[in-house]
């Protein structure tokens, strides 16, 4: 189906019914993904209750865990010859923004600084940072790895092969 003039003159066309429906199903995976990134969160919080002084360590483990997960997500997506195109909404966008907090981990600060908890504060205020850091960087260290270390097809198997017989070529006296 061509897509009809808007008749305004600036040369532009309508959006086709699909056109329109391809931003819909985007904004519908992020929806269903906050929704069980949220719940997924809440659920993790009800296990991991933490007092008033308390560290949180419900709010540090979902923002480590959700870090070490995008890092994976951003590795399987960069390496995937062609994802799905809602991979990336749904998951990344979606499930983890719904999961991680950083909001969360601002008031959680403040109120220890607050409460006079200073030196937990700053704990959790700086090892949050540090450990979402490492987490990101060695979930998608690690998902390279396994997908370098288990090719899919011939071609990459082929690939591989051809890297590893040439490794010793690149190796100091070696030749």
């Amino acid at each position: 189906m061509a897509a009809q003039s808007t008749g305004s003159g600036t040369g532009r066309t309508a959006a086709t019914p699909l056109q329109r429906l391809r931003g819909f199903d985007t904004t519908a995976a992020i929806a269903v993904g906050g929704v069980l990134g949220a719940l997924a969160r809440y659920a993790l919080s009800v296990l991991i209750p933490h007092g008033t002084h308390a560290f949180p360590w419900s709010t540090f483990l979902i923002n480590a865990v959700g870090c070490a997960l995008i890092g994976v997500l951003m590795a399987l997506l960069l390496e995937a010859p062609k994802p799905h195109r809602l991979l990336r909404p749904f998951f990344g966008v979606g499930v983890l923004g719904g999961f991680t907090t950083f909001s969360t981990y601002a008031v959680d600060s403040l109120g220890l600084f607050r409460d006079g908890a200073a030196a937990t504060g700053l704990a959790y205020l700086f090892g949050t940072l540090a450990a979402a850091l490492v987490a990101v960087w060695l979930g998608a260290h690690l998902t390279r790895l396994v997908l370098h270390a288990y090719p899919r097809g011939p071609a990459e198997r082929a690939r591989n092969d051809h890297l590893k017989d040439h490794q010793d070529d690149h190796r100091p006296g070696t030749g």
